[in-house]
């Protein structure tokens, strides 16, 4: 069923980042992160836009791996989260998936299965996210783990994640790089390290993984391809990316109210002066914040005008009061074109990763 609100992509802005991204990352690999349906973007159209620009992808979870070979996407596919059970890692063995390994009980079902083909692993270790991977001080024992196991191949890759990449100047950031950088530094094998926020910043160029120079080394771009600021306080523009969603939904209905007037449930906006307000078709069931307050932007003849009032399921109020021309069925745009998906994030104190998934129905 097809709703009032919609979106558009713009594929050649989403080609164009990734172009950025490839020439940030210098001697490295880049692995287009896609997953949650490519931030709400749709994951197989952005693989298809991507496959000549990117060395592989990275998704989330074996499901949407499958989806991508059954569409004939033959680049390296690294799953995020790995597998949970014989039955998904014979899958990854199937279909040539790429596994990150995360945890002892992982290593055991690698240990006991018999497989197709070995396995090209990716090795996940927590050097302060917190959340997976295994401590930094077990790569060695790790190390003679993958050796002694038939089924991984040897060329296997060693990765972290970094907790505060969206504000470099932390010192937890070259901390967790300076860590991980001398648990892997006398092993084998490639490493991954930057997301987009690391990519597009001093990060990469930090002293702390100069001794990693020799090592094959991936890069994993995820919010940057879309368009959004991966870095607090700098815009998208500033970094040099360009949106790929906009979203849009029509002008339903104009009405011109007195001084006093309430807008909305709960009569949280009263009007300070006789105003011409707008009702545009879309609302949280659409994947618009819930959240987003009173004076939280939107476009409309090329012009910001605030938001009035609480978000409804399907409808919001706009202050027209500086644009008489306006008129029903005019287009306004929520975010995209014109209007920075971050401006949106920050007024609804959230991030621009929530608002892109959040429409995903669109």
């Amino acid at each position: 069923m097809k709703r009032s609100a919609s979106k558009w992509l713009d594929l050649e802005a989403l080609r164009a980042n990734a172009s950025l991204a490839v020439n940030q990352a210098g001697a490295a690999e880049v692995l287009a992160v896609i997953k949650a349906n490519a931030y709400g973007h749709g994951m197989l159209a952005a693989a298809e836009a991507l496959a000549d620009r990117v060395a592989g992808f990275a998704v989330s979870c074996v499901t949407e791996a499958m989806v991508l070979r059954e569409a004939g996407i033959r680049l390296p596919i690294v799953v995020l989260q790995g597998f949970q059970d014989v039955a998904q890692l014979r899958c990854m063995a199937q279909l040539d998936l790429w596994p990150v390994i995360h945890q002892d009980a992982q290593l055991s079902l690698l240990d006991q299965a018999t497989l197709k083909r070995p396995l090209h692993v990716w090795i996940k270790l927590d050097s302060g996210m917190h959340r997976l991977g295994f401590a930094l001080h077990t790569a060695p024992t790790l190390h003679q783990r993958l050796l002694g196991c038939a089924n991984v191949a040897p060329d296997w890759v060693w990765m972290t994640h970094l907790a505060c990449a969206d504000e470099p100047l932390r010192g937890e950031n070259s901390q967790q790089r300076a860590q991980f950088a001398a648990a892997i530094d006398p092993l084998p094998g490639g490493y991954s390290l930057a997301n987009s926020a690391a990519l597009l910043s001093p990060l990469s160029q930090d002293a702390a993984v100069t001794s990693l120079a020799t090592k094959a080394q991936w890069v994993r771009p995820g919010i940057m391809l879309y368009g959004a600021s991966p870095l607090a306080g700098q815009t998208a523009a500033s970094l040099g990316l360009q949106a790929v969603m906009t979203v849009t939904a029509p002008l339903i209905a104009i009405n011109h109210l007195p001084a006093g007037a309430c807008i909305g449930y709960g009569g949280t906006y009263v009007c300070p002066h006789p105003m011409r307000v707008g009702v545009v078709a879309i609302g949280y069931a659409d994947g618009y914040p819930r959240h987003a307050p009173s004076g939280t932007p939107v476009l409309i003849h090329g012009q910001t005008v605030p938001r009035l009032g609480r978000v409804s399921m399907d409808m919001i109020s706009i202050d027209l009061s500086s644009i008489p021309h306006a008129q029903l069925g005019d287009t306004v745009t929520l975010w995209g074109n014109g209007l920075a998906v971050d401006d949106i994030a920050q007024a609804a104190d959230t991030i621009a990763y929530d608002l892109l998934c959040g429409v995903s129905g669109l």
